[in-house]
């Protein structure tokens, strides 16, 4: 008998499908076995790249006997109901960030997989990126101390890169915080390693040619006295990744003047975003491989975490630690693509039978305190989280 592998169903052939199937593609403990998307040029170049069988839909895939695990990666407003059904056929569920809309959606997925006895996971966020994991250890460790303050900022091209109108609509999900600040929450609660207590945020819509949730910056305070800042704006000015030794998001060498080629191309040209956005879909386009350098890995812009004893910066190549002494570099195992880490926690869950870092719970969390954001910008005052509520009753 060989040894176990986590055979995997694709809900959804979009953008995410093609960022994270490389590392799915080239771990042995997992396998592509069969997808579900509507436009049938999808379906039909992932039987003819990858083999699988594919279906119009979740219903039919859920039927596939092979799938042990769903992971869905379809558009955001769709993520509850269809880990809704793959958990009620049995399947274990990969969801796609944010894992939903609402809270209340957010717990109806958490207990139909409680009922039907199976792991839900959410992600992949940069909360998987490898320095981030390695700093979580060295912070465990004890060396340094408690986290007190973390410091998180990103400047991307986020809102000018190629989009279906429902990615720029924020009641569809779409717009910075649900997509991008899924990604800073998820990496300072991993790092803080504690519950978020208090949220007080502004968040910014500044084109009214492309009118979204743009850019924000948030307070985050924390159950054990820490705080959190958070900084984003996707307008394509400055790119933070100059901060990042022009190492892009996905561990990519990164041209600095691509972001300002992309805002000028599309403001130039509407017809050319729909052109841009079908490239970037697969069917049209087949699947990436990981351009990343060796001993580099995925990242989310400037990271500092302030302990007791000693800062910690996280880089795409690992874990700056500036102590009492000279600075010292930590770099993190190598892997075989920066998103093995997601493959790791599939692997623990489904086969070692650990609860998942990412978990629902995890998930519904990290979604709270980003409805908490715009919550605070809407009402002008600080958002105290539900979980803090019950802590206090």
């Amino acid at each position: 008998m060989g040894a176990p592998v986590v055979r995997i169903g694709v809900c959804g052939l979009g953008r995410g499908f093609l960022l994270t199937a490389p590392a799915l593609l080239s771990d042995p403990r997992v396998r592509l076995v069969a997808a579900a998307e509507p436009r049938p040029e999808a379906r039909a170049r992932f039987e003819a790249e990858i083999g699988g069988r594919t279906y119009p839909d979740i219903e039919a895939l859920c039927e596939d006997p092979e799938a042990d695990l769903i992971y869905i990666a379809s558009p955001h407003a769709l993520h509850a109901a269809q880990a809704i059904t793959a958990a009620r056929a049995g399947k274990h569920v990969l969801v796609e960030k944010p894992m939903a809309l609402e809270l209340t959606h957010a717990a109806r997925m958490i207990a139909a997989a409680l009922e039907a006895g199976v792991r839900l996971i959410v992600g992949p966020s940069h909360g998987f990126d490898a320095p981030v994991l390695l700093a979580r250890r060295l912070i465990a460790a004890g060396d340094y101390g408690t986290p007190r303050m973390i410091t998180a900022l990103n400047y991307t091209d986020f809102v000018y890169r190629p989009r279906r109108p429902d990615e720029l609509d924020p009641r569809l999900g779409g717009g910075a915080v649900l997509n991008q600040a899924s990604h800073q929450v998820d990496i300072v609660r991993v790092l803080m390693g504690e519950a978020i207590r208090g949220v007080r945020a502004v968040v910014g819509d500044w084109d009214e040619a492309r009118a979204t949730e743009g850019a924000y910056s948030a307070l985050l305070t924390f159950a054990g006295g820490g705080a959190a800042s958070l900084a984003y704006s996707g307008y394509g000015r400055f790119d933070s990744d100059e901060f990042c030794g022009w190492v892009g998001e996905t561990g990519a060498p990164k041209d600095p003047l691509a972001p300002r080629r992309s805002l000028r191309t599309l403001l130039e040209s509407a017809a050319s975003e729909g052109e841009q956005r079908r490239g970037r879909s697969y069917g049209e386009a087949g699947l990436e491989a990981s351009h990343a350098s060796p001993g580099v890995h995925e990242h989310f812009g400037l990271v500092i975490v302030s302990c007791e004893r000693a800062d910690l910066r996280l880089t795409p190549e690992g874990v700056w630690v500036y102590g009492d002494g000279s600075p010292r570099l930590h770099r993190p195992e190598p892997s075989a693509h920066p998103r093995t880490t997601v493959v790791d926690e599939i692997w623990g869950a489904v086969v070692e039978g650990r609860e998942p870092l990412h978990s629902g719970a995890w998930g519904m969390a990290t979604l709270e305190a980003c409805l908490a954001i715009r919550e605070s910008s809407r009402l002008g005052r600080e958002i105290i989280m539900e979980e803090a509520r019950r802590g206090e009753a």
